[in-house]
């Protein structure tokens, strides 16, 4: 079976070998030196770094590390006990009976994390790290489990055993330094290396061998050093930095395995998630775990310049000022030559916020950044930095800061009160919330809206990128004509969404106009063509397009391999397969879905649906049967079941 997933990726998605010319040698790369040689000659900043969560994003499981009580502790859930000892020899250790009655018992083989809470990475087998479920709150001093809600027996994919809570493949990249996740989709073993855990200097700066050669040069000879000290990364420029602290702290599908080199172009090394259903609120605030980027993408700070380190000591990662005084080195009488354009105003005054100074009202960040609770108690704030806007609650469905605080009023109550104090306020006209909202229930009726918004270039990136993505779900191929100027558009995200609209043509037409994107400087734009192209026959391409097809295609088959340890990867190539009709292959690709992720119901739905055209209504009736073995009550399966009749 898994041969017929490997042929299609290796076959059909390449098409044929890669044509790649002449290559020039590449210069040599510089190497890991890790953050031990590092401290040598930078003592205060190792200080610095050494009490921040970068440093302790992944430890050792010693007793220096591990803050949770492991004198013989017990938590229980759901049918589920996990035991907490440590051995004579010192070892930490957790004795699981899971639900179904099995027993096992783990040595805790490293840490993540340190607040407000800490969990424990254990290996199910050789190589394979997996995140337990139940952690340590450092605040409560208690253990707790993460998933209160669900019911997680060891056969469901999102038990902590599952491919979802996979350590190697979903955490390791963001809580390491150098990290390769050498996954083995035929054995479906893990042999993971990493320069050293933890996020160290070089996961940001980058390989530091050329800098300490540099530097010692400089000492002994007194020669010139090299560009910015021999570090691949500038990060004097402020959308260099900003990138790179997105690659971890961003919702993204990684386009490589392993750690992207430092200084590499964000759109380069992922394809960011944009601001859809389950992930954000119609108006663009969080909603699922989305970390920071895609919602700063949205805000007035992105817009005017504003970097991550204009906050946030990059060391510690503590903020540069206490309360309110972050934001006043900007937002104040005195304002900030950094940013001209900036009204300057007293902000950090009633007058400003009409709440009394001291009172969690007078915070900035409580009505500019409404903070959400993540993993049971771990609070982030929202980076969109926007206006409190309980005006538009009603169209949008959205949440909003007042009510949040003010939980006993209605948004229309808060509303009024806002325009109360500020009755000439510029800041209540249309939102494009308002438009995705709508378009989130009815899409087709919301395109002359959407294509206004993803022409709008005042309008941030990803809002104009989610704008096209509603517009590929209307169906309507007079869209793509009307958005082919976006094509060339200077973002990235714009690029690629627009691409993504294409699909809706012939494939003919999509080629003459997809050809130029082959070769578009963002390897996330370069995939988008390549999907849209899957079915554009080889031969209607005029040799150079050809040649540009290949490349961005091994672009694909690159990200699609590094990805194999993903059930969503397999559905994709179930998806290339059915495209081209190779019932086989796509039957393969969905089999690895449900062997991955039993739950995929999805995936079982077609499953079921091939085995009755190539099979017979007697095979797809064992299949659909073991389907709902796995899901008995799920209402698609067994309205399929009550479509098939009885046998």
């Amino acid at each position: 079976m898994f041969r017929s997933v490997v042929g299609l990726l290796l076959a059909l998605l390449a098409l044929t070998s890669p044509v790649r010319g002449e290559e020039a040698t590449p210069l040599q790369s510089p190497d890991y030196v890790g953050s031990a040689t590092c401290a040598g000659c930078h003592q205060d900043v190792t200080a610095r770094w050494q009490t921040s969560d970068h440093a302790k994003a992944w430890t050792e499981a010693t007793a220096e590390n591990i803050v949770a009580d492991f004198n013989d502790t017990t938590f229980a859930h759901d049918g589920m006990t996990a035991a907490f000892h440590i051995d004579g020899d010192g070892t930490y250790r957790i004795t699981v009976t899971e639900k179904d009655g099995t027993t096992r018992d783990y040595p805790v083989h490293s840490v993540a994390g340190i607040e407000p809470l800490q969990q424990y990475l254990l290996e199910t087998e050789p190589g394979r790290l997996q995140s337990f479920d139940v952690v340590w709150d450092t605040k409560k001093q208690r253990w707790f489990h993460l998933y209160p809600d669900q019911d997680l027996p060891p056969n469901d994919g999102l038990h902590w055993t599952g491919p979802y809570k996979n350590w190697n493949g979903r955490c390791a990249v963001c809580h390491s330094t150098g990290y390769e996740k050498n996954y083995d989709p035929q054995t479906k073993r893990y042999a993971s290396t990493e320069v050293e855990i933890g996020v160290g200097c070089e996961a940001c700066h980058g390989p530091g061998s050329a800098h300490v050669a540099s530097a010692k040069e400089w000492d002994a000879k007194g020669s010139a050093p090299l560009p910015n000290a021999g570090f691949a990364v500038d990060f004097s420029d402020p959308e260099t930095t900003i990138q790179q602290c997105a690659g971890c702290h961003s919702r993204r599908e990684p386009l490589q395995a392993g750690s992207p080199a430092p200084g590499t172009p964000y759109h380069d090394a992922y394809n960011l998630s944009l601001l859809m259903p389950g992930l954000y609120h119609a108006d663009g605030q969080v909603q699922d775990e989305v970390y920071v980027y895609g919602s700063f993408l949205q805000s007035k700070m992105y817009e005017k310049g504003v970097s991550c380190t204009d906050c946030h000591e990059p060391h510690t990662m503590q903020l540069v000022a206490e309360g309110n005084a972050v934001c006043t080195q900007c937002h104040s009488p005195a304002g900030n030559p950094a940013f001209p354009s900036l009204r300057q105003a007293e902000y950090d005054s009633p007058d400003h916020h009409f709440h009394e100074p001291g009172n969690s009202g007078a915070a900035c960040k409580n009505c500019h950044m409404v903070e959400h609770v993540y993993m049971g108690n771990d609070w982030r704030a929202d980076h969109s930095f926007r206006i409190p806007r309980p005006d538009l609650s009603a169209k949008t469905g959205s949440p909003d800061a007042c009510t949040t605080c003010h939980s006993d009023r209605p948004p229309a109550w808060a509303a009024s009160v806002i325009a109360e104090h500020y009755p000439d306020s510029d800041h209540r006209g249309p939102h494009y919330g308002e438009i995705f909202a709508e378009s989130r229930s009815d899409p087709a009726g919301t395109t002359s809206d959407l294509s206004a918004l993803a022409a709008d270039p005042k309008t941030a990136g990803i809002v104009r990128a989610t704008a096209l993505a509603y517009l590929g779900q209307s169906g309507n191929p007079a869209l793509a004509d009307q958005a082919s100027p976006l094509l060339a558009d200077e973002d990235p995200l714009v690029r690629a969404s627009a691409v993504d609209l294409q699909r809706l043509l012939p494939p003919q037409e999509r080629a003459d106009r997809l050809v130029p994107l082959l070769s578009d400087p963002a390897r996330t734009v370069r995939i988008a063509a390549a999907r849209a192209m899957l079915d554009v026959p080889m031969q209607a391409l005029a040799s150079d397009a050809s040649d540009d097809l290949r490349r961005a295609m091994d672009d694909w088959q690159t990200s699609m391999a590094s990805r194999l340890d993903y059930p969503e990867t397999h559905l994709q190539l179930a998806g290339i397969a059915l495209t081209r009709r190779d019932w086989p292959a796509a039957t393969a690709a969905f089999r690895e879905v449900v062997d991955m992720d039993p739950q995929r119901v999805e995936a079982w739905v077609m499953l079921t649906r091939i085995a009755a055209a190539l099979q017979g209504p007697t095979n797809a009736r064992t299949v659909l049967d073991e389907a709902l073995q796995a899901n008995p009550t799920d209402p698609t399966l067994n309205a399929l079941k009550h479509q098939m009749g009885p046998r």
